[in-house]
């Protein structure tokens, strides 16, 4: 059984961080957290984003809109408040470092969350290969929104995400890049499950069996 073990995956929009943090998690068995959830529930729920964050239920975390473009802008914005990430902060910290294992996705994990992670991943791609995938996941032809909008929203959130004073989203300097523009989803994840098994290894954190 795996003793405590944080697996930190960072990166911006649409690279792919979710789908690969949800598969590592289900192949070491450890709990998942998507944090980025946290910001678009605050985000989603209006009001003032400091109280939202510090009241924040469970129930504000399976809202149905928390997958749409304006939630992820709507979270851009309010991850930019020092008191919006410091009221979630503890949460996502214990999280982290629960028994069995823990994977969290987000923009700043390895960097500020969880600096003493065991394994740090950073995903990422070009923002016009993350801008058609956010398009084809809208609908294509069929998206409410034409491509070169959501390649020109992609661009605004990254550069707020980037340039923010507080946790700018930035690979850790001890983070593993895995650029997933040309790579097949299965691919990503056999790279990033392999980096994972890496760290599990030479942190000999995985006890033998029966124990």
């Amino acid at each position: 059984m795996t003793k405590v073990f944080t697996v930190a995956i960072d990166g911006p929009a649409a690279a792919g961080k979710g789908t690969i943090s949800r598969a590592v998690a289900a192949r070491f068995a450890f709990a998942h957290l998507d944090t980025g959830v946290l910001y678009r529930a605050v985000g989603v729920k209006g009001g003032d984003p400091v109280v939202v964050a510090r009241g924040l239920s469970a129930e504000d975390l399976v809202r149905g809109d928390l997958r749409s473009l304006e939630a992820g802008q709507a979270a851009s914005r309010v991850a930019a408040i020092p008191e919006v990430r410091a009221a979630l902060l503890e949460f996502q910290r214990r999280f982290a470092r629960r028994a069995g294992g823990a994977v969290l996705d987000g923009r700043d994990i390895g960097t500020v969350i969880c600096p003493e992670a065991e394994v740090k991943l950073y995903v990422t791609a070009s923002a016009e290969v993350r801008a058609r995938r956010r398009w084809l996941e809208l609908g294509g032809e069929d998206a409410p929104k034409p491509y070169e909008v959501v390649l020109a929203e992609l661009h605004e959130r990254d550069a707020r995400d980037m340039a923010r004073a507080e946790a700018p989203l930035k690979p850790a300097a001890d983070a593993v890049v895995i650029d997933t523009s040309e790579m097949g989803i299965e691919a990503a994840v056999a790279a990033a499950v392999e980096r994972v098994a890496a760290g599990l290894a030479m942190s000999g954190r995985i006890d033998a069996p029966g124990e």
